[in-house]
């Protein structure tokens, strides 16, 4: 008899956790079922644009780059395959959260004034295309060398390097323009096999907005086109950057400026908003 009794238990507590398990089985088939539905992952986007921050935090832009909020978000994505869900949009609005905090202590979103600084090798491609892939790897080793030191020593950031150049941002246009002026003293140490590079900087100071580690606007295309203007090696800054310099700064550094006179058979520089001004920071 308590053979029979103990299998009928056994036979209830079974049947119990089947029914357990459809429950949950069906429960989890419903929540993600809701999870991919169009109407409720709509919904979830409209409240993240009542959010503090960036309602579109979570594009390819916004999660590449350095960052803790970014690092997360990557995972995140990964984890949802990237697919739009409900839970990922609820995710990615905590983060969005957590960015806009990160960048109101200090991470800018356009509002701030940065000067940013591009720096390129003149004709560097054409000299590594003969030297070489050791002695082109050594050359932008010593160049790193004696540009990117400069750069912390005034307490810039490197957003990226492209080859034989970067670009790095400031908080102060004082500090960019000591970092270059130091760069480029440092360049003329270096050398591979009787090979001296020049090279030419761009400065311009403006608003331009920080996504994924990266500084985005119009205001980053024109320091590009204030280094396209520096031609065979010159330092040069627009007159926005010039217009924020401290009044001594030019004296204490020992440089003077002059206005940039485009050649007659240069080409126009684009994307350069008209009435702005170049200026060449002459050293010698």
């Amino acid at each position: 008899m308590s053979d029979a009794i103990a299998d009928s238990d056994q036979s209830v507590d079974e049947s119990s956790q089947r029914k357990a398990a459809n429950r949950a089985a069906r429960i989890s088939a419903k929540l993600h079922a809701a999870n991919r539905r169009a109407d409720i992952i709509g919904a979830v986007r409209k409240a993240r644009a009542q959010l503090p921050g960036d309602p579109a935090f979570g594009d390819p832009l916004s999660v590449s780059g350095p960052g803790g909020a970014r690092a997360v978000a990557r995972a995140a994505d990964k984890i949802s395959g990237g697919s739009p869900t409900a839970a990922r949009e609820i995710g990615f609005g905590a983060l969005q959260l957590w960015q806009h905090a990160l960048e109101r202590v200090g991470r800018g979103r356009g509002t701030e004034p940065v000067t940013i600084m591009f720096t390129d090798l003149v004709s560097f491609s054409s000299w590594s295309l003969s030297a070489g892939d050791e002695r082109t790897l050594a050359l932008l080793r010593q160049v790193a060398n004696a540009i990117e030191p400069p750069v912390a020593e005034q307490r810039g950031t490197v957003v990226k390097r492209m080859g034989d150049g970067l670009m790095a941002v400031f908080s102060s246009p004082d500090r960019a323009v000591a970092a270059a002026i130091a760069a480029r003293h440092n360049l003329a140490d270096v050398e591979i096999d009787g090979y001296r590079p020049r090279m030419r900087v761009g400065l311009h100071t403006g608003t331009p907005r920080e996504i994924g580690g990266d500084w985005l606007g119009v205001d980053v295309n024109i320091a590009a086109r204030m280094m396209e203007a520096g031609g065979k090696g010159k330092l040069m800054m627009s007159s926005a950057t010039a217009d924020a310099l401290r009044e001594n700064t030019l004296a204490d550094l020992g440089v003077t400026v002059k206005p940039y006179k485009k050649p007659p058979w240069a080409a126009p520089l684009s994307g350069v908003p008209e009435g702005t001004r170049i200026f060449e920071i002459v050293t010698d």
